[in-house]
C-alpha cells in the first residue's frame, strides 16, 4: 500500500476508499508496508507536513503488530528498477513504491493516479 493509504487506514480517514479498508482488514491479505513509506512519513514530520498523536517509531511498531503489516525494505534490485521507469511521477517515493511493486509482482493500493499509469496492478 502507499504512503496515503497506510496513515489513513491508521487514522480511520475518510478519505481511504472503502474497497481498500476492505482489502487492507481482510485477514487473508498480504499487506506490505514499504520502508520508503516509512522514510517518506519521517521526512513530512521533519519538515512539517505532518504530525502524529504519538512518536512515529511507536506509530508504525504498532500498526505492523496490530494489521500484520509485512514490512518490505527497499532492496538494490528495487533501486535499479527505478532507472528503467519512464518520467510518468516525480515523487521519488512513489517511484520507489511502483519499483517494488514491479520486482515483487505486487498491486498497490493507492489513489493516484500517476501511479496506475505504470505498468503495475493498482486498486483503490
Amino acid at each position: 500500500m502507499d504512503t496515503h493509504a497506510f496513515l489513513w487506514f491508521a487514522t480511520d480517514d475518510m478519505k481511504l476508499s472503502p474497497a481498500a479498508k476492505k482489502i487492507i482488514e481482510n485477514g487473508k491479505n498480504n499487506i506490505y508496508l514499504s520502508s520508503a513509506s516509512v522514510w517518506e512519513l519521517s521526512i513530512k514530520i521533519i519538515i512539517g507536513k505532518l504530525k502524529l498523536k504519538k512518536d512515529l517509531n511507536k506509530f508504525i511498531a504498532e500498526n505492523i503488530a496490530r494489521y500484520g503489516y509485512i514490512p518490505i525494505p527497499v532492496t538494490i534490485p528495487h533501486a535499479l528498477a527505478i532507472a528503467k521507469l519512464p518520467e510518468i511521477h516525480k515523487d521519488p517515493f512513489d517511484r520507489m513504491l511502483v519499483a517494488q511493486a514491479s520486482v515483487e509482482k505486487m498491486k498497490i493500493i493507492t489513489p493516484d493516479c500517476y501511479i496506475g499509469k505504470y505498468n503495475v496492478k493498482t486498486v483503490w
